[in-house]
């Protein structure tokens, strides 16, 4: 049985540049997060701030990724307003590592209320890897769902490394019956 390989890319190499395009933008992100941080602050307080920011950078690294980092896989048949969507649903998990980790820097060490960036760059450490994997394999995927099934059934599938689902019991209804019970039992 031959398994699809929907991700690209497939080499390791290939897979590193990704990577650290993927960082690239991640480090722009961080830049629009701090100064978007800056200007909200003073009207609209340091955690709405924060909050804010983060979907703003959030939606510039969206669009970064999607015609630099992931132009192959990017597919130009996807919804971009669905595209954008399902990179915010799949980087919520590197969006709680993110703003958990700026959260308990704020409330933890006074020095990050002053100098919000240092809590910032923490939390896009944080969220990094989490959020290139997720991106990788549920958004900017080369295969894309025609069917509402086809993207539950992607967005839930983590390939496993050459592991495949065991074979299925054989059905012994339709053999005849010796009076031998399986495992060697004749009751």
């Amino acid at each position: 049985m031959r398994r699809s390989r929907i991700f690209y890319p497939r080499s390791r190499p290939e897979i590193i540049d990704q990577f650290l395009r993927f960082g690239t933008v991640g480090a722009f992100g961080f830049l629009v997060d701090w100064g978007t941080v800056s200007l909200l602050r003073v009207p609209a307080g340091l955690i709405a701030a924060t909050l804010i920011a983060y979907f703003v950078a959030a939606t510039g690294n969206w669009c970064l990724n999607r015609v630099w980092t992931f132009r192959l896989s990017a597919v130009e048949n996807q919804h971009m307003v669905l595209q954008w969507l399902r990179f915010l649903l799949a980087n919520s998990f590197g969006f709680l590592l993110n703003r958990g980790m700026v959260f308990l820097l704020y409330a933890t060490v006074p020095l990050t209320v002053h100098y919000p960036e240092l809590a910032l760059a923490a939390g896009a450490l944080c969220g990094m890897v989490a959020n290139f994997n997720l991106s990788r394999r549920l958004v900017f995927r080369a295969q894309t769902p025609e069917t509402p099934l086809e993207l539950v059934q992607m967005a839930v599938e983590i390939p496993a490394a050459g592991l495949t689902a065991p074979e299925p019991e054989p059905d012994l209804s339709a053999l005849p019956d010796n009076g031998i019970r399986p495992h060697g039992r004749n009751d």
